[in-house]
């Protein structure tokens, strides 16, 4: 595989490479509609709605960012059209009935000689490469498991993912907050919690019931404050 070594010119510009790396108007046309801006995704533009029987709308999007024709690997911008793609990633939900998002994207070629990619399918930031929901989708499941809804699967139910996909937003939800230094604790308590019933049996020569099985979890915890 080849690589590619770049420096950084004038204005952001990468050199090193035989094209350059500034928008070379790569036929990315700028649109902002009223549903565009009802949408809020930023970088997609909605071309066309529908709605279908069972009440459902199914909102077709295009890429409105010119970033989107920037070859990841080495930032040249295209202006080769490859061929054309259809996604359908997931979004948040709006009102009762479902929507749908059908990504219209396009393929690049990328005509950088030094470049060891050949062709690329458009991207950005609010639906990363190859993600299956949006960024903000995957926020709002992660924000959702932490704060309100009572278990993994009853967000991904909510928001119509598979349990993997919620846990690991949620696992990214949380992250940043555990990275951070825990403050002192001023006063300890401990906390006792019954897990689960407790289990009889009968003594088969007295016939008395007794005990055989009464779990607590016993826990030091900060009484004080949120430090757990």
């Amino acid at each position: 595989m080849a690589v590619v070594k770049a420096v950084h010119g004038h204005e952001g510009e990468v050199t090193g490479l035989v094209q350059g790396t500034q928008v070379q108007g790569a036929g990315v046309q700028s649109e902002r509609s009223d549903a565009t801006l009802l949408l809020g995704i930023e970088g997609l533009a909605v071309r066309q709605v529908e709605l279908i029987e069972d009440g459902a709308r199914v909102v077709h999007v295009a890429t409105d960012d010119e970033s989107a024709t920037a070859c990841p690997s080495c930032g040249v911008f295209s202006t080769s059209i490859k061929g054309r793609a259809i996604t359908h990633p997931r979004d948040v939900p709006y009102g009762e009935a479902p929507i749908a998002l059908v990504w219209h994207k396009r393929r690049w070629r990328c005509r950088e000689s030094a470049c060891p990619r050949a062709s690329f399918t458009e991207s950005l930031p609010a639906v990363p490469p190859r993600a299956r929901v949006t960024t903000r989708l995957r926020s709002a499941c992660g924000a959702g498991i932490a704060d309100g809804f009572s278990s993994v699967l009853a967000a991904a139910d909510h928001y119509g993912l598979s349990w993997p996909i919620a846990h690991a937003a949620f696992v990214a939800h949380v992250e940043p907050v555990l990275a951070e230094p825990i403050p002192p604790v001023q006063v300890i308590g401990i906390d006792e919690t019954r897990r689960g019933k407790p289990q009889w049996g009968q003594d088969p020569v007295t016939g008395r019931w007794t005990v055989v099985h009464d779990r607590w979890h016993t826990a030091i915890v900060d009484a004080d404050g949120s430090c757990g």
